[in-house]
């Protein structure tokens, strides 16, 4: 299992290198579909993917939009600590269902544009989805990303601001989590090899960005994710429907 935990850490992060998008999602749908408990892969997802944020925070942090920040902050505090006991005490099979309707909705792409939420309210929105939703599906990153994508921007702003605020998002999780029981790091077995797969998939899927091209490889990311949607749906299905 260990093994197979490190090659999807490391495979996710290089699609997430090369396609910009997807990888926190594909990595935690992979945990639940190689039959990890929620209670077990939510919060090592979240160890996980705070070291690959954090790593890009320090590069780009003289870019980060503080005010920004402290907007979503505001929304995105209390939420892991009010939703992580109801997830530890949880059915698995409700959480793989929970899932895999995020990653379908994850597949739509401009839906918080159809929103019409933008500047403070979309900060205030994006740090609600992050804090309610994180603890239940792990990564939201491709939710809230769009309430970030500002035209008074620019790229190295929205992608510091995003990356710290998803440093935080994870950090809150791991906290949330650990007092309910459940600590990312008394599983450093796994936890250590999954975060250095990380990193280096991001690295080598930065070097490899550019080689396919970009349209076309967003939709085959998309496809798999919709496979794993599948997946979890069935999963969960099947595990209410049993005796």
């Amino acid at each position: 299992m260990t093994a197979l935990l490190v090659a999807a850490a490391f495979v996710t992060a290089v699609l997430s290198g090369m396609a910009g998008m997807g990888g926190g999602t594909l990595l935690i749908a992979l945990m639940f579909a190689l039959g990890m408990q929620p209670a077990l892969a939510l919060p090592l997802h979240a160890g996980v993917q705070f070291a690959a944020n954090a790593s890009r925070s320090v590069a780009y942090g003289r870019h980060v939009r503080w005010p920004a920040l402290a907007l979503f902050a505001l929304t995105a505090v209390p939420g892991p600590f009010l939703v992580a006991p109801w997830v530890v005490d949880a059915n698995p099979d409700w959480i793989r269902l929970t899932l895999a309707l995020f990653v379908a909705l994850a597949v739509w792409p401009s839906w918080a544009a159809r929103l019409k939420i933008h500047g403070r309210g979309g900060l205030l929105a994006a740090g609600a989805i992050a804090g309610v939703l994180g603890p239940v599906v792990g990564a939201t990153g491709m939710l809230v990303a769009p309430f970030f994508l500002r035209d008074d921007w620019r790229k190295e702003q929205i992608i510091a601001t995003l990356a710290v605020a998803q440093t935080g998002s994870h950090l809150l999780k791991i906290g949330a989590f650990s007092l309910n029981g459940f600590n990312a790091f008394a599983r450093l077995d796994l936890l250590v090899p999954m975060a250095v797969a990380a990193l280096l998939g991001t690295l080598v899927g930065r070097r490899l960005h550019g080689v396919f091209s970009e349209h076309g490889f967003r939709q085959a990311v998309r496809a798999i994710m919709i496979v794993l949607a599948l997946r979890l749906a069935w999963d969960g299905l099947a595990g209410l429907w049993s005796p």
